[in-house]
């Protein structure tokens, strides 16, 4: 196996948006050597078959997607409360469109793990530490409500940004930010 860790982070930048962009199906090696174009052949002295491929494609999404270090602190900093709420998620939802090929590579990867257990396995574990950590942080925090709070505030953000990516046009930025209130002024309680 390669041991280049640069090249291996453009390859799966690469594999990430052949997933975006073909979905799972459209993931080979030769696709991927394609779109981060290297040799054919290159992806394969760096992943032994597309089951770790796509494990590795995984944790590469969710590196992309961790907020760069200190960021949570400056965005934590003014008084907790619902409005706030409204704001980190606003935030989440721009962040998201920024990664928009890590998005809907997470959701082909999320397609993908129904059929392939030690990828739905490895989803599982990191989705599962994910929601433990903004709870937690949620809670720490002071932000009103509690753990089942950052659940559905989870459950519905994911929904809002499926249908805003998969359906372009459904609803526009100033719309998604005026339905990510609503969500916020139904799920949080009042300060």
């Amino acid at each position: 196996m390669a041991r280049n860790p640069e090249r291996r982070a453009a390859l799966l930048d690469a594999a990430i948006d052949v997933l975006a962009d073909e979905g799972a199906r459209g993931l080979t090696f030769r696709a991927v050597d394609a779109r981060a174009g290297v040799p054919t052949g290159t992806s394969s002295n760096y992943f032994t078959d597309r089951d770790q491929l796509l494990s590795q494609v995984g944790d590469r999404i969710f590196v992309r997607l961790t907020p760069e270090p200190g960021t949570l602190d400056t965005a934590l900093r003014p008084e907790p409360s619902r409005e706030l709420v409204v704001e980190l998620m606003r935030w989440t939802a721009r962040r998201m469109a920024a990664e928009r090929s890590c998005y809907l590579g997470l959701f082909e990867l999320r397609l993908e793990a129904t059929r392939r257990p030690e990828l739905r396995d490895r989803l599982t574990e990191v989705l599962r530490g994910d929601l433990a950590f903004n709870i937690r942080l949620h809670l720490e925090s002071g932000m009103p409500g509690d753990a089942d709070t950052v659940r559905l505030l989870y459950f519905a953000l994911t929904g809002l940004l499926f249908d805003h990516f998969t359906v372009p046009g459904l609803h526009d930025d100033r719309e998604l930010d005026v339905l990510i209130e609503t969500v916020v002024r139904r799920i949080v309680p009042e300060d």
